[in-house]
């Protein structure tokens, strides 16, 4: 099997959203490996830098259905699975199905729920079903999570528990952008230009259908990872369990999102083979939410990308 198509889609849908999405290039990158591996991701990032845009983007990109739930304290599981209601015509219950039955689904601002609201997401992600009054439905096959989370303000928030964290594959940072973007951005701001004018202008075109992502997605079994590097791998996600400054460390699900991830790094790069460099650069977004530091290295200012760092530096790389 080639890659040669996966290849040209991931540039095409990279080059489409780049024109509305200004910078950020990194962050495009992550989502589409999130997408292509069948996987959801965390997105992290301050009010305004077009996090809801980017996801809206990719849904429009992918030919795919965007639903968005803007999450808040009084938010009920029913409010994101649906209910069924009682029609008096038929006199019947007939399911009125909730945002969660789409595509891409953007949960704003995750952490705002409580547990119970949280967790109803949790079936839906790991099984891709949702049950209803005892009834399970299926979700569309592309049904992928995006979900926000403002890394300065947590009052009123409730953390996600560890668990629920691991089930996102990435956590995606995203920063304000560099002055000459922003420069660009406040350019284009009140013209046609602007980049909600660009996606709703049609300026921005699909590039596959829906059914299409399935099929690409098999692609990235035909990207070629040796087994030193598969080792290599293993050894730095055993290593973030072992080392001074962490208090728990990633388990196996992060060295399976981690295989993965660095194939559709190597996909985007345009390459059918992983090399160290991939493992690399997907090591902190994949493994930075599951690590958990000690509080007397947190208090010294530690970071757990940091650390990440330290251990990639410590592991030996295969020749």
């Amino acid at each position: 099997m080639s890659t040669s198509r996966l290849n040209e889609v991931l540039a095409k849908a990279r080059q489409e959203t780049a024109k509305v999405i200004i910078g950020q290039h990194e962050v495009i990158e992550q989502a589409l490996i999130a997408i292509f591996t069948g996987n959801h991701a965390l997105i992290e990032g301050v009010p305004g830098v077009a996090k809801t845009l980017l996801v809206r983007t990719l849904a429009h990109v992918l030919g795919c259905e965007f639903a968005r739930i803007q999450f808040t304290p009084d938010l009920m599981p029913a409010d994101i699975t649906g209910t069924n209601v009682f029609n008096l015509q038929r006199n019947e219950f007939s399911l009125i199905k909730g945002p969660v039955f789409t595509s891409f689904l953007l949960a704003d601002e995750i952490n705002r729920a409580p547990a119970k609201t949280q967790s109803a997401l949790l079936q839906a992600m790991q099984e891709r079903l949702v049950t209803i009054d005892r009834e399970t439905h299926a979700l569309p096959p592309n049904f992928t999570v995006f979900a926000t989370q403002n890394p300065i303000e947590y009052e009123g928030t409730y953390p996600l528990p560890e668990a629920q964290k691991d089930r996102f594959m990435l956590k995606v940072t995203m920063k304000a952008p560099e002055r000459a973007d922003e420069l660009a951005l406040a350019q284009r701001t009140m013209t046609k230009e602007s980049p909600e004018a660009l996606l709703a202008g049609g300026v921005v075109q699909p590039v596959i259908r829906p059914e299409d992502l399935q099929e690409l997605r098999e692609q990235l079994g035909a990207v070629v990872l040796r087994d030193e590097l598969i080792g290599y791998l293993v050894d730095v996600v055993r290593e973030t369990r072992r080392h001074e400054s962490v208090l728990v460390g990633a388990g196996p699900r992060a060295t399976q999102s981690l295989i993965m991830a660095a194939r559709a790094f190597a996909a985007i790069s345009d390459r059918d083979f992983v090399t160290p460099d991939d493992v690399k650069a997907m090591a902190v977004p994949v493994l930075e939410h599951r690590l958990i530091l000690r509080p007397e290295f947190e208090i010294e200012g530690l970071s757990i990308a940091e650390v990440i760092q330290q251990i990639l530096q410590q592991v030996a790389v295969p020749r």
